[in-house]
């Protein structure tokens, strides 16, 4: 390894603080205060891996594909108890008590290296393929936190992770754009007579709006037809659960409060309309089972 890298993995690599920041800001809640210790740590873990190697893919200066590599490296070394860097340490002893497997976690890598290769998808199923990677195995593996894991629920946890990975695609249109990426399906563009270059506007056209609303609808569709998972489950993971279906529903809310004009502002979910889902999502539990 050369000594640039090395000083890059060093600075870039330091530190987890921010790893729990971030966890903060998300658009649902990471893990539910009404989860047991255990479940509520081993989901920091996953998210804190899945967040940190994300924000190689996303930030880090120089070779990212170089420290993707040094990820795949640093998992062997979770899997054998010999970590090195924090964040891989601490997923040590999830991977031991809940005997995961490490094809999630480097699915989960792999999508950041697609992140460097391919900057557009052509149609939304490409877009769908791209999301299996990225977004589908944190489903799995909090299937797997949960002990719930069976190919039903893992086809309704898919559909929740697709829209979820959607939902936050459409909040970083532009970001993504000012970074050389487009995940808004080219053939949806084309559709609506949207351009690339209007995505690098200071607000949305009509064209970009009918685009992301169009897109908006997929995504709650698939809410809606993963939302299901949640009564599968015992109660408190349900919860979890109607939680991340709510905040995504939440950010669906705002895209539309805000007319889609995702260039002018980042259109983050209210606490007023998370509760309002997760009330929704409760009522209609209750009403199953009177």
């Amino acid at each position: 390894m050369s000594s640039k890298l090395t000083q890059t993995i060093s600075s870039f690599l330091n530190g987890t603080d921010h790893v729990a920041a971030r966890a903060r800001h998300e658009n649902f809640p990471v893990a539910s205060r009404l989860l047991p210790r255990e479940e509520r740590n081993n989901l920091m873990a996953i998210y804190a891996f899945a967040r940190f190697t994300d924000d190689i893919g996303d930030e880090a200066s120089g070779d990212r594909l170089a420290l993707l590599d040094f990820l795949d490296s640093e998992l062997d070394l979770a899997f054998l108890g010999e970590a090195i860097h924090p964040v891989f340490q601490r997923l040590t002893p999830v991977i031991e008590n809940l005997e995961l497997s490490p094809k999630p976690f480097r699915q989960l890598i792999e999508a950041n290296r697609v992140d460097q290769r391919i900057s557009r998808y052509q149609s939304f199923d490409d877009l769908v393929g791209y999301c299996m990677l990225s977004a589908a195995p944190v489903g799995h593996l909090v299937l797997s936190i949960f002990h719930a894991s069976t190919s039903e629920r893992v086809a309704l946890s898919d559909k929740i992770c697709i829209a979820l990975q959607v939902v936050e695609h459409l909040q970083d249109v532009g970001e993504d754009a000012r970074q050389g990426r487009i995940y808004l399906p080219l053939k949806d563009l084309e559709r609506f007579g949207c351009h690339e270059d209007d995505l690098l506007a200071a607000s949305a056209n009509g064209p970009l709006r009918d685009v992301v609303a169009f897109e908006a609808e997929r995504a709650r569709t698939l809410f809606v037809e993963g939302a299901p998972l949640a009564a599968t489950l015992a109660w408190r993971p349900g919860f979890a659960v109607e939680g991340f279906v709510a905040g995504g529903l939440a950010v669906l809310d705002a895209l539309k409060d805000a007319n889609y004009d995702v260039l002018a502002m980042h259109c983050s979910p209210s606490k007023r309309s998370l509760a309002t889902h997760m009330a929704n999502a409760l009522l209609k539990k209750y009403r199953r089972a009177a």
